[in-house]
Parts: C-alpha cells; sequence; structure tokens
C-alpha cells in the first residue's frame, strides 16, 4: 500500500481534523499518511468579511485542486465549508459521525447572550448568525471577526469584543470546550447546514481510497448530510446568504427546519419538514421549495443579483 497524502488547511481545527483522520487511518489499516498543509483564498484574505469577498469553495478550491494534481489522495473538510458544485472527477465519499452542531456564546465577562448589557459588541462574521442575534437582542453592535479559533479568542481575551459566537464543534475538538458558557438551542440560533461534520472528497474513480475509508462512514450522519445538502443546493446557499438549516433523526423519521433571511434580519422565512429517513434527499429539497414559495426566492434573488 502506497502511503496516502491528506490535504488540508492549516488552521489548527483544520489540521485536528487532518490528523485526527490520519490516525484513524494508521489504526485501522497500519498505512502511512502524510499531511500536504494547503493556503486557500479564504485563509489568505482576512480582512474582509466572507460574505463581500464572494464566490463558493472560498476554503476548498485549493485543496481540491491538489486532489486532481495527484498531490493528495484525500481532502478532509468541514462539511459546512464545501461548495454544491465539485469539480469533474471528485466525490464527497464519507463523513464520519458528526460532532455537535450548535452554536456557542463565548465571554470573558458574561454568563450568556441574556446577560450583556445594552450595546454590547458581538463578534461574528456569519451573515446566519448576525440576523438571528439581531432577531433576539438588537441592541447589541456587531462587529466582523475573521481568523482561526486560536485568533478569535486572542481577540476577545484583548477585549475587542464583550463576546463572540462559535460553532461548538470547533472548541470542543480544539480542547477549549470550558470556555463556552452558553450552548445556543435551535430555536434561539439555527445552525449552518451540517455544521459540526467532516467531509472526506477524494477522486470518484479511486477504488483504493473508498475501501481504506468505508469503516469512517456513518450512515445517520451522511444521510443527514443528504437532506441538509440538498436544501441548500436548491437554495443555491453561499456565505452571501443568511441561510440557516439543521436535521435530527428519531428512528426511520429525519426532522429538518430552514430558514432564509433578508441581509437586515428584518424578513425570516421559516419552514419545517419530516418524513422517511430513506427520502432525506428529497425532503431537503422539499423544503427549500416551501421557502422558495413562501417569499425566499424575492429575498434570494435580490442579494443573488450582485453576485
Amino acid at each position: 500500500m502506497k502511503k496516502v497524502v491528506i490535504a488540508t488547511r492549516g488552521s489548527n481545527l483544520a489540521l485536528w481534523q487532518a490528523e485526527h483522520i490520519k490516525a484513524l487511518l494508521m489504526e485501522r489499516h497500519g498505512v502511512e499518511v502524510e499531511l500536504n498543509v494547503i493556503k486557500t483564498k479564504g485563509d489568505i484574505i482576512l480582512d474582509v468579511p466572507l460574505a463581500k469577498i464572494g464566490g463558493k469553495g472560498l476554503f476548498v478550491k485549493e485543496i481540491e485542486q491538489a486532489l486532481l494534481d495527484n498531490t493528495a489522495d484525500i481532502a478532509v473538510h468541514s462539511m459546512k465549508d464545501v461548495p454544491m458544485e465539485l469539480p469533474e472527477g471528485l466525490t464527497l465519499y464519507a463523513s464520519p459521525i458528526g460532532e455537535t452542531p450548535y452554536d456557542c456564546f463565548v465571554s470573558v465577562k458574561y454568563n450568556n447572550l441574556a446577560e450583556l448589557p445594552e450595546g454590547a459588541i458581538v463578534g461574528t462574521s456569519s451573515l446566519r448568525r448576525k440576523v438571528q442575534l439581531k432577531k433576539v437582542r438588537p441592541d447589541l453592535v456587531i462587529k466582523d471577526l475573521r481568523g482561526n479559533v486560536n485568533t478569535r479568542l486572542a481577540k476577545l481575551e484583548k477585549g475587542e469584543y464583550d463576546c463572540i459566537i462559535l460553532a461548538k464543534a470547533g472548541l470542543v475538538r480544539l480542547g477549549f470546550e470550558e470556555r463556552v458558557r452558553e450552548t445556543f438551542n435551535v430555536d434561539l440560533m439555527l445552525p449552518a447546514c451540517c455544521q459540526g461534520i467532516l467531509g472526506i472528497e477524494i477522486r470518484e474513480n479511486d477504488t483504493e481510497m473508498m475501501n481504506l475509508l468505508n469503516f469512517l462512514r456513518h450512515e445517520e450522519t451522511e444521510t443527514r448530510v443528504k437532506c441538509e445538502r440538498a436544501f441548500l443546493r436548491r437554495l443555491e446557499g453561499g456565505c452571501q446568504a443568511p441561510i440557516a438549516g439543521h436535521s435530527v433523526i428519531s428512528g426511520n423519521v429525519i426532522s429538518m427546519k430552514g430558514i432564509v433571511s433578508d441581509i437586515e434580519g428584518s424578513v425570516f422565512i421559516e419552514e419545517s419538514i419530516n418524513g422517511d429517513i430513506r427520502d432525506a434527499e428529497a425532503l431537503g429539497k422539499a423544503l427549500a421549495d416551501k421557502i422558495l414559495a413562501n417569499g425566499g426566492k424575492e429575498i434570494l434573488d435580490e442579494i443573488y443579483k450582485d453576485a
């Protein structure tokens, strides 16, 4: 067996994810695994909010190129960063069991969102988080916050923000779970589609890698990915639009809630759907169609017209 090369971004969290898959592969198959660390456009442009950079695949394009160039065999992504359309010849093959999907409140001074004084400064660059925060606390001042998890925590420590909002999964994976002051439930803040889930991408004809990765595939997680990505694909979702979506599976039933908002957070379209897990993909698309029919199309047309 040849050496397996994993393409990854260089952030602490991306490296943790790649090292995690590397360790599992070595333990299971005894193969030699090395990392090919790549800087993506999203890693290089740090002084501009993601929504303003535009384009899709800000954190994956250069990594996918390594697969196409045969300088890597597999790529490990945060699934929420992966665009709907993959380059020809590549496929998302496996998702291991996901980490917690929820967003969380991190602060040095305050214990939860309700404790924040009027006009407190909140750090996040996510449009999805911004509009949902404004809905419950229109008094807050929301300032952009980019950079990896460690950078964001350091800015919080320096007092640049009263609190920051992060995906809980990243903090758990990096061993910072004790920094979490409050975990948001889905009624307060619906997560991004596929938040907390890893996606492993390979060349679609690489049966050797498929055989190596089969043990990592988690059926329930992959079913949720199908549903949530079908929802996002139908909405043509990217960084420019405030879109949230989250599914849960109970027995043979998958339930999903989705939200689309305008940029200001003044109009929210919220819908839910449930059905058989075997229809996960169709249900995700149907949920998006409900939102589009209920005013979402006009909102997204307005947002995407200059994209």
